[in-house]
C-alpha cells in the first residue's frame, strides 16, 4: 500500500504572517491597559503629567536593549525628525484620550477612537492623492455615524470632551503612517526609545504652559504613591505594546493587521467592566458595531482594490521617509 503524499511545509511567508498575526493580537489585547492605568491615574494627576511619565518609563524600558542590541549606532539627526513628529502627535492625542478617559467610560472612548481607519481613509485621498471610490466614502460616512451614536449621549453629559478621541484618532493615523514607512528600516526598541526621548521635551514645554497658564489638563503636579505607579505602569505596557506592534508590522502586511485592531475594543469593554464596572448600553453598541463594521469594509475594499491594481516600477522601489 502506498504511503500518503506528505503534506508540504508552511512556507517561511505564511510563518511570518502567522506571527506577524499573533504579536498584533497580543498588542491589541494590552494595550487599553494603557488606558486603564492612565483613567487610575487621573485622580491626582493631570493628562500631562500622566503623558510625560509614560514617556520617563517608556525611555526606561527601551533602554537596555537599545544598548544591548547596538541600535543606538543607527541613530541619525535625519531620522530623529520623523521621531520627533511620531513624538509629537502622540503627546497630543495622549493628553486629549486621558482628558477624555477622566470623565468617559474606557469602551466608550476607545470605541470613539476607531474612527481612525475612515480618517486615514480620508487623509490618504487628500494629501496622498490616492483614489477612494464611492464605496469606501460611503463606509467612511456610516462609521461617523457609527461615531456620533456613541458620542451623543456623552456629549450630553460632559460636553466638547467627547470629540477628543476624534483628535487622538487623527493624531494616530499620522502616526501608523509614519511607523509602518520606518518600521521596516529602523529596530523596534530604537525606534520606541527615540520616540519616548522627544515626547519628554514636548510635554516639559506642555507642562511649562500649564504651570504658568493654570490650565488644568496641562497642570504639572507631584503624585502620591499610588499614582506614580499607575503613571509607571502606562509606561511599561505602552513600551511593550509598541514593540509587539512594530515586530508585527515588520512580520506581516499592513492590510492583514488592519482588521486585528479591532480586538482592542474588546478587551477595552472587559477591562471597562472589571475594573471600573462600566459597560457599554445597547445604544452604544450599535454605534460601536457601526463603527466595527464599516472600519472593517474599508479595510476589506482597500485589499480587494489592491488585489487587482497593476503594480508600477514606482510601487516597487523603497522610498526612504
Amino acid at each position: 500500500m502506498s504511503a500518503a503524499p506528505a503534506k508540504p511545509a508552511p512556507s517561511i511567508h505564511a510563518i511570518s504572517i502567522t506571527a506577524g498575526l499573533g504579536l498584533m493580537i497580543l498588542a491589541m489585547l494590552i494595550a487599553p491597559l494603557i488606558d486603564v492605568f492612565s483613567k487610575l491615574a487621573t485622580t491626582s494627576a493631570s493628562p500631562t503629567m500622566i503623558t510625560a511619565g509614560r514617556f520617563v518609563f517608556q525611555a526606561l524600558c527601551m533602554l537596555p536593549f537599545v544598548i544591548w542590541t547596538g541600535s543606538w549606532r543607527s541613530f541619525s539627526w535625519r531620522m530623529s525628525f520623523y521621531h520627533f513628529i511620531r513624538a509629537a502627535v502622540i503627546a497630543i492625542s495622549m493628553v486629549c484620550f486621558v482628558a477624555t478617559l477622566a470623565v468617559m467610560p474606557v469602551a466608550d472612548a476607545v470605541a470613539i477612537f476607531f474612527v481612525e481607519p475612515i480618517i486615514l481613509t480620508v487623509l490618504s485621498s487628500i494629501f496622498l492623492k490616492e483614489i477612494i471610490g464611492w464605496r469606501r466614502y460611503t463606509a467612511c460616512v456610516v462609521g461617523f455615524i457609527g461615531a456620533m451614536i456613541v458620542i451623543r449621549p456623552s456629549f450630553q453629559e460632559i460636553g466638547y470632551v467627547a470629540l477628543l478621541p476624534v483628535v487622538t484618532a487623527f493624531c494616530i493615523a499620522i502616526f501608523a503612517m509614519m511607523t509602518r514607512a520606518l518600521a521596516q528600516r529602523e529596530d523596534p526598541w530604537a525606534m520606541q526609545f527615540q520616540m519616548s526621548m522627544w515626547g519628554l521635551p514636548i510635554c516639559a514645554v506642555l507642562l511649562l504652559i500649564g504651570g504658568v497658564t493654570e490650565i488644568d489638563f496641562l497642570a504639572p503636579s507631584v503624585p502620591d504613591l499610588t499614582t506614580f505607579t499607575w503613571i509607571a505602569a502606562v509606561g511599561v505596557v505602552a513600551a511593550l505594546s509598541g514593540v509587539l506592534s512594530v515586530y508585527a508590522y515588520r512580520a506581516a502586511p499592513a492590510s492583514v493587521l488592519a482588521p486585528i485592531q479591532y480586538f482592542e475594543i474588546i478587551s477595552a469593554t472587559l477591562f471597562g467592566w472589571l475594573v471600573f464596572g462600566d459597560f457599554p448600553d445597547p445604544i452604544k453598541w450599535l454605534g460601536i458595531s457601526i463603527i466595527i463594521g464599516s472600519g472593517l469594509y474599508i479595510i476589506w475594499r482597500e485589499r480587494r482594490v489592491a488585489s487587482i491594481k497593476p503594480v508600477t516600477k514606482s510601487e516597487t522601489t523603497s522610498v526612504a521617509p
